[in-house]
């Protein structure tokens, strides 16, 4: 039997991780917005203080994510309940991992093509 392996979608893939950030191409990101068409460096607020217009790149793709992957750090901290409900009266749902899980799962969703945003704050956020 052969198998032929699919193209990757168009769009940014976490390839790994590099000096405590996300390996994108050339690049390395400490923490991150991503659409599928583009990734984007970030200045994220504590995750308490965290607003619908902090994901405003993330909220403007048409056609809407399907969901946000919010990656918060070395562990889960939820975001504000305010935020939630906010991205779901748009549609959008939120899947709430740790930074590298978050990455992890970004590229396996987007190889599968799905349609989706991420937020990913830097891999040593919550580190005491």
């Amino acid at each position: 039997m052969r198998l032929e392996h699919e193209s990757a979608p168009d769009g940014p893939i976490i390839r790994g991780f590099s000096g405590g950030g996300f390996r994108i191409d050339d690049n390395v990101y400490t923490a991150l917005l991503l659409t599928p068409a583009s990734a984007h460096g970030w200045s994220p607020p504590l995750i308490d203080a965290l607003t619908v217009a902090d994901f405003s790149t993330l909220t403007a793709i048409r056609p809407v994510a399907e969901f946000i992957v919010l990656g918060t750090g070395t562990g889960l901290i939820h975001p504000p309940r305010i935020l939630v409900n906010a991205l779901d009266a748009q549609g959008i749902g939120i899947e709430i991992m740790d930074s590298r899980a978050a990455a992890r799962a970004w590229s396996v969703l987007r190889q599968e093509g799905r349609w989706i945003a991420a937020a990913l704050y830097p891999l040593n956020f919550g580190k005491p």
